[in-house]
């Protein structure tokens, strides 16, 4: 709707005049007052309250113009699928396709000493509920932690088949510090993604869980072993 300007031309909204023309009251709001808006049929806080949810969808469009760039607005992420990465292959990735599916999301190494375990046991959730539970598990490569993860994403890749990993791997990245990926500040920002004394990544193969709706529900230190995580997987299929 729209209100009569101060230069006294009449605003219509419906083929209804929302002021009352040629009419000033002060209602005491500001030392300045204010012009009183009337409705045929309705009372004046209609029309202010139709004012305020026309700004308000206003700012929601242009929200929605500039777009969500992930590099400088993740703190405004409401899951992860507000998020994009690269997979290990160097194709883009929506994370949005992840949408109704269980995750399991964590950091991997190729070079230490908690990789064969991790590797093993995550390909063994995978296979067990993939398909019947729809469980997702995206790994990121490395190579903050003594180095253990020097290797191109070609060469973790082909690592990877040594434990025949059929679940998504993605590009080599950062997970601590400025330069980590958003992806990783968000979900080390969450509550339920906290970490002990300070929320950074400690180790290689630390998990989080995330349910259905992209919510970190849960996170699993390094040293836990993924088929220990599995009656908490099954809370949230």
């Amino acid at each position: 709707m729209a209100v009569w300007n101060m230069a006294g031309s009449p605003c219509i909204a419906n083929n209804r005049l929302c002021i009352e023309k040629g009419t000033r009251r002060r209602t005491g709001i500001s030392e300045f007052g204010t012009w009183k808006m009337l409705k045929r049929g309705a009372s004046s806080p209609t029309c202010i309250t139709t004012l305020c949810v026309a700004i308000a969808l206003s700012f929601v469009c242009l929200a929605g113009v500039l777009g969500f760039d992930q590099e400088t607005d993740w703190q405004q992420a409401t899951s992860i699928y507000d998020f994009t990465a690269e997979d290990i292959r160097g194709n883009k990735v929506d994370l949005s396709k992840y949408k109704d599916h269980v995750c399991i999301i964590v950091n991997v190494a190729s070079q230490c000493g908690l990789t064969e375990t991790n590797y093993k046991q995550l390909q063994e959730l995978y296979n067990k509920y993939s398909e019947s539970k729809g469980l997702r598990i995206l790994a990121f490569p490395s190579n903050q932690f003594a180095k253990q993860e020097p290797g191109t994403n070609a060469e973790i890749l082909e690592f990877t088949k040594n434990y025949g990993v059929t679940f998504d791997m993605f590009a080599k990245i950062n997970v601590n510090g400025d330069n980590a990926h958003p992806l990783y500040k968000w979900l080390t920002s969450q509550k339920a993604g906290s970490g002990f004394l300070t929320d950074s990544i400690k180790w290689n193969f630390s998990k989080f869980l995330v349910n259905k709706q992209g919510q970190v529900v849960d996170r699993f230190a390094p040293a836990t072993e993924p088929l220990k995580m599995e009656d908490d997987l099954k809370k949230y299929f």
